[in-house]
């Protein structure tokens, strides 16, 4: 179909094969009632017009609703990852999803607005920053699946990453390494920064390394760890966890103009394992999250509660594991102080 040219319906595929609009309804559904010369004729011209079927309307018209609408953000790039694996695990089960992005001028309540009113049957927020309250109040319309963020709310599902292990992994394979002076780029108000600050905090104080505890302050983005480079490059410890792989990207890049070698003068740990970690000029050394599973969870219990079943407990944890790439490597043995 060449721009600007109407989009073929339903109707035009029908008076060009001849047949009725119902019957051609009925091919394209691939339910039974059409011969099988029929039907090949439909689906051809189907093609040559290239007419695409509307399944959302389709089941909107049946007062079925299989979509399941889906809150992001499109300045995470770990959400790209998350929606592969909810596209994976919703056509598994015989849903589709239907979109809404939070960007810098759209906010959180107008991406689920306009879910509201796609007639969703069930909402999935990834890492949602509005407050309890007012998700518990959705969930009178619909059930919420929240993602990423723990939330304490009998009506609230939760499938998360147990985000203090994740940084207990990080610590611990850096004090492996010989790394006593670590600190930690934070994720100011992000969801599940406090988690991953209190990990880092409880690792390092069991490591009986408490006095070397230094937080600086960050946020989710290249520009918050480029920013913090510039703090650390003061007084430069020999290792750092930061709060995601966006941050730690950044991060490097300030350290490395800064004139140190990572990993030989200090080594970098992220938070995710994104796609873009795995890049060879990235090479990053992370804590992942299991996608796979945790959009398995999110579509399966959106599915479960519109269909009514009882579950006894809301929140899902999903342990994390350390994935060891190119940011981190032994201590330079000059530079720790006991």
């Amino acid at each position: 179909m060449r721009t600007g040219e109407r989009r073929p319906t339903l109707a035009d595929v029908a008076a060009e094969a001849g047949v009725s609009v119902a019957l051609a309804s009925i091919v394209m559904r691939e339910a039974p009632g059409a011969s099988a010369a029929t039907r090949a004729r439909v689906l051809e011209v189907a093609r040559r017009l290239g007419y695409q079927p509307d399944s959302r309307a389709r089941l909107l018209r049946s007062g079925e609703s299989r979509l399941l609408g889906v809150v992001f953000g499109v300045q995470h790039p770990f959400h790209d990852d998350v929606l592969t694996g909810l596209y994976d695990a919703a056509g598994r089960v015989g849903h589709e999803l239907a979109l809404s992005a939070v960007t810098p001028r759209r906010d959180e309540r107008t991406a689920i607005d306009g879910l509201l009113r796609d007639r969703c049957a069930a909402l999935i927020l990834l890492g949602p920053l509005i407050p309890t309250a007012e998700l518990g109040a959705l969930t009178a319309r619909m059930p919420v699946v929240a993602m990423f963020r723990p939330i304490r709310h009998k009506a609230v599902d939760v499938v998360r990453t147990d985000d203090s292990r994740g940084l207990h992994l990080a610590v611990d394979h850096l004090v492996e390494l010989g790394h006593r002076r670590i600190a930690h780029v934070d994720g100011a108000r992000w969801v599940a920064s406090a988690e991953r600050r209190q990990g880092y905090r409880e690792a390092m104080t069991r490591h009986g390394l408490a006095e070397h505890i230094r937080v600086v302050p960050g946020g989710s983005g290249e520009e918050d760890g480029a920013r913090a480079a510039r703090e650390l490059l003061d007084d430069p410890p020999t290792a750092v966890t930061t709060f995601n792989d966006l941050s730690a990207t950044g991060l490097l890049d300030g350290l490395r103009r800064g004139g140190l070698d990572v990993p030989g003068d200090i080594s970098v740990v992220g938070y995710d394992d994104s796609s873009f970690s795995r890049l060879a000029h990235i090479d990053l050394t992370t804590v992942a999250q299991d996608i796979d599973t945790m959009t398995t969870l999110a579509v399966a219990r959106a599915v479960e509660r519109v269909a009514g079943v009882r579950i006894a407990h809301r929140e899902v944890v999903t342990s994390p594991r350390l994935v060891v790439r190119g940011t981190t490597g032994p201590v330079d043995s000059g530079s720790e102080v006991s």
